[in-house]
């Protein structure tokens, strides 16, 4: 079999396409553009398990790339967990329903709507049934 350079050439340039949009050997789709600029296709981003049954969440920023603020996608099924915030935070739900309880209340929110948690709320991250979203926190070092 003759394998012509122009086919070699092909094939390396596929691989390193491929690469540049794995992130560098994340495990989902990330694209780092010189400038600083990081696109992340959130529909790749596989969840690992947290602290707690029914909890999963992956940064998809790292302190090098992004160190003023962090971002990350987090899943929620079937569950509720307390937690203090010890930084301001942001979630964009993107599937299902998140809600927040604090004081008793409870604010829900869909697909494509945000929440904003201030810093030093005390409240209960939760769901009636699932709930995928993006958080964006600030300052980055959130844990």
């Amino acid at each position: 079999m003759n394998v012509s350079e122009e086919l070699i050439r092909q094939i390396v340039q596929k691989v390193l396409e491929e690469q540049k949009k794995a992130g560098d050997g994340e495990d989902f789709v990330k694209e780092k553009d010189p400038s600083g600029i990081i696109k992340i296709a959130t529909g790749t981003v596989k969840c690992e398990p947290f602290k707690q049954e029914g909890v999963s969440l992956k940064d998809v920023v790292t302190l090098e790339e992004a160190p003023r603020m962090g971002c990350g996608i987090m899943e929620l099924d079937h569950t509720s967990f307390e937690w203090t915030l010890t930084y301001d935070e942001y979630d964009m739900v993107i599937d299902g329903t998140l809600e927040i309880e604090i004081d008793g209340r409870v604010l829900s929110a869909g697909p494509g709507e945000i929440i904003y948690i201030p810093k030093n709320s005390h409240i209960h991250f939760q769901t009636p049934t699932t709930a995928r979203y993006a958080y964006f926190v600030y300052p980055a070092d959130w844990q």
